[in-house]
């Protein structure tokens, strides 16, 4: 297809607002890509200005660059230093992951470089100088790129188009940087006395050639030199030969950036908000010396800031465009920020080439990146909040913490660093004594009585498939017993309700009837006969608002056509406006009702043979609408604080434990956000999960949401587990994370790195009732955590799917 193009089918005429690598990056490839093209780049700050010291690119971002322009990835390559390791240092103590492949280079030897490119092909380069409205700009230009950065102007006045999130968190930090160069990317602790501090450091700039370190080696753990490959399969790329001119001012040893950060609070309480940019990088240079060794950190234009997310709804208006920091943000610590808006440069460039419209280009640029964006973005998020919650890991082993640090976007996962560096993930599972051979999601866990055979939960999930009196049948025995059979340490009913009108559905099972307590025999006996070693469990729950309403597939939280129950909850307020029936606040008599429904419920449990025992107070039902102060408008001793919505979930979490065995374990599934203003919060539900551990509950499962139908969750792979998370290291109790866990891979890293006990799916055992068992074999296990039925040894082998033998060619004839 031909470019999009202006009026007549004439070249674009394009504006490109701020000179930072995107910007100039776009212009360079708009040019390149048509020389016809009229290219504006509008800068306010000189050639030589920049903040910030390095600037990290990944293999993936430097393959398309060299794809795109050749001619810039080659100027690129002759700056970068590369390294391949990450040194940790916990109390004291350094811990080395090999394989990790990072490039880097100056951030104004990149824009150097991307100058020199854009002057080559005919860009005009406007420095010093304020760059016009974006609105104004788009009445003479075909296409205005707003790469104005974080702060950006354009957004900010077309707000009302580009819709934009901008969320402050909760840390600060400041880049400096250190005239020598670093051998990998460092990360270390400090303690200020008033709260920690935490440093990100890397090279940028190699030592000049006739530069002579001191001769004193970097140090492994153990205390001897680092070898120069961490292990057999490690091999870093080839360095090439630096000159003096090719480093642009960088100290004689190199040079390296130094990010310092901790949260506002203890950035406070060290007076830093009242330090100049001088004292801020001595105080700095103090507190890591030993890393420095003793020497100063450099300033530009440095400050302590904290960290801005932004999402935009929309990317474009009209003609104009974002890009890069104006069009989202992605948290320093793992690095994405220019890697960002290089690629959005790249599929920008490529929109406008492959579609014949301005329109189409723009609308396909969005729809290819924003996914992408996306998903770093959560991955950021993920590694943002792990720094804001530091504190709550230093008290893990070296080890642990370690590998903690590593995984905490979830990017790099278990078999992921296994395959960079072995020797290091060996190390992890040894510390954490898990036996050779044996992935961590297959190690026994404790629960009080109960001994878990692994680590592995089948999520309580609703299956709609009861008889009409809330009794189970054989879907039931076999869909339970199914997944009893397919190897997983414990597997859980669906929420088992406690009265008639108590439930989600007419097709919800229940445990208030003798006829309910046989049918639930009859489950346990089987898994306990024919599936030994797994535990079975039952959750009890009470729908609250959200009862008779019709199976989720017939419309999911619709009211039932006819035969409607009335509805109790805690207040009188529907869980859709307009849509769900209205409920009426419980009276003290029905509270004591409900409370001896749930203790009858319980003690049935018991007798039907259930291992353990899980009280639903999530996902917006009865006792979980007691928690949220967006369902709990009481005013009496059950609703206004924390501790009063707190007061009957409690009440009945006790009736329970009075009735269920002493030596069986109680869990309590949380929602620990609602996802919504003014709901639960993540403070909220440690202060939650405190205080039902200590009415006696072995363990919490931690989901989100579904409490309130205006939501906005914030979906991605294992999104709910950083709760879990959190819960589990502030208050040292056992935890079971939930929330789109799909692969072993995942549930081995989120075990060793001690974000949870358990792991708990649903959907994936739903695709495979032995998800456990495959998982297994898998990973080449096949150990007690995951015995094969004896009826289904002969399958514990992946099966064939072709012929493996044909004889390879020999010969090729032209």
């Amino acid at each position: 297809m031909t470019a999009p193009a202006g009026p007549a089918h004439r070249p674009l005429k394009v504006a490109v607002l701020g000179g930072g690598p995107g910007g100039l990056y776009a212009a360079a490839l708009l040019k390149r890509l048509d020389p016809g093209r009229e290219v504006t780049v509008w800068e306010r700050n000189a050639p030589d200005d920049t903040f910030g010291f390095g600037v990290v690119l990944s293999d993936e971002t430097l393959g398309g660059i060299e794809h795109a322009d050749p001619d810039v990835y080659r100027a690129l390559q002759a700056e970068f230093v590369r390294w391949d390791d990450i040194d940790i240092v916990h109390r004291g103590r350094t811990l080395t992951s090999g394989g990790h492949g990072f490039a880097a280079l100056g951030r104004r030897r990149l824009l150097a470089v991307l100058h020199d490119r854009c002057r080559s092909l005919g860009v005009r380069l406007l420095f010093r100088t304020e760059a016009p409205p974006a609105a104004h700009l788009a009445r003479d230009h075909d296409l205005v790129i707003a790469a104005d950065g974080v702060h950006s102007a354009t957004r900010a006045a077309h707000a009302d188009v580009f819709r934009p999130r901008l969320t402050t968190h909760r840390c600060r930090y400041i880049w400096l940087s250190a005239d020598f160069a670093l051998d990998a990317f460092r990360f270390e602790i400090a303690d200020t006395g008033r709260g920690i501090a935490q440093l990100h450091a890397y090279p940028y700039a190699h030592p000049s050639p006739d530069h002579h370190p001191s001769p004193t080696p970097p140090q492994t753990p153990s205390g001897a030199p680092r070898p120069p490959h961490p292990s057999p399969d490690h091999h870093p790329s080839p360095t090439p030969p630096r000159t003096p001119s090719d480093r642009a001012g960088a100290p004689d040893g190199g040079a390296s950036t130094v990010i310092v950060e901790m949260r506002e609070e203890v950035w406070r309480a060290n007076g830093l908000d009242a330090q100049d940019e001088s004292a801020a990088a001595a105080w700095c240079a103090a507190l890591f010396a030993d890393t420095l060794g003793g020497r100063p950190l450099r300033t530009n234009n440095s400050s302590w800031i904290a960290f801005r997310t932004v999402v935009n709804e929309r990317w474009s208006h009209g003609r104009i465009v974002l890009l890069g920091d104006a069009a989202h943000t992605a948290h320093f610590s793992i690095g994405s920020g220019t890697k960002l808006a290089v690629e959005d440069a790249l599929a920008l460039a490529a929109c406008l080439r492959e579609r014949p419209t301005l329109p189409d280009a723009l609308a396909a640029y969005e729809a290819e990146r924003r996914p992408v964006v996306a998903s770093t973005q959560r991955a950021a998020r993920a590694s943002l909040a792990w720094f804001e919650d530091l504190a709550t890991y230093t008290d893990q082993p070296p080890h642990q913490f370690a590998f903690n640090l590593l995984t905490r976007s979830r990017r790099v996962t278990h078999d992921n660093l296994r395959l960079r560096d072995a020797g290091f993930t060996d190390a992890v599972a040894a510390a954490a004594d898990v036996p050779t051979g044996t992935p961590p999601m297959f190690t026994p866990f404790r629960l009080r009585g109960l001994t878990l055979r692994n680590r592995v939960v089948v999520s309580p999930m609703d299956m709609y498939a009861a008889d009409g009196d809330g009794t189970p049948g054989d879907f039931h025995l076999v869909h339970l017993g199914a997944r009893a059979l397919g190897g997983a340490g414990l597997v859980m009913t669906e929420m088992v309700c406690v009265s008639p009108e108590g439930r989600i559905t007419p097709a919800c099972t229940g445990l208030y009837a003798p006829q309910h307590e046989r049918a639930w025999r009859r489950v346990t006996d089987f898994v306990h006969a024919q599936a030994p070693g797994t535990a079975v469990g039952v959750q009890l729950g009470h729908s609250g608002r959200k009862g008779s309403t019709r199976r989720m597939w017939e419309g999911i939280d619709q009211p039932l056509p006819d035969g409607n129950w009335p509805l109790v909850a805690p207040s009188a307020l529907p869980y859709r406006p307009g849509v769900s029936q209205t409920p009426h606040a419980l009276t003290a008599a029905e509270l004591d009702s409900v409370r001896q429904q749930f203790a009858r419920s319980a003690a049935a449990a018991a007798r039907a043979g259930f291992d353990l025992l899980e009280l639903h107070c999530a996902h917006g039902y009865l006792l979980s609408g007691f928690l949220s102060p967006l369902t709990n408008r009481r005013t009496d001793a059950y609703g206004g604080s924390l501790a009063g919505r707190l007061r009957f979930p409690l009440e009945v979490f006790d009736a329970v434990r009075e009735e269920w065995p002493a030596d069986r374990p109680m869990t309590v599934r949380i929602s620990a956000t609602d996802w919504a203003d003014g709901g639960t919060t993540p403070d909220d539900a440690v202060a939650i999960a405190a205080a039902f551990a200590e009415h006696g509950a072995d363990a919490i499962d931690v989901s989100t949401g579904q409490v309130v139908s205006d939501e906005r969750p914030d979906f991605g792979r294992s999104y709910q587990t950083p709760f879990a998370d959190r819960i589990r290291n502030t208050l040292g109790m056992p935890v079971i994370a939930v929330g789109a866990i799909s692969s072993w891979d995942d549930a081995n890293s989120l075990i060793l790195a001690g974000r949870t006990d358990l792991c708990a799916l649903a959907r994936p055992h739903l695709y495979d009732p032995h998800w456990t068992l495959h998982a297994a074999a898998e990973q080449g296990y096949s150990g007690p955590g995951a015995p094969w039925p004896l009826p289904y040894q002969a399958g514990s082998r992946t099966p064939p799917t072709g012929r493996t033998d044909a004889p390879k060619p020999r010969l090729t004839l032209h």
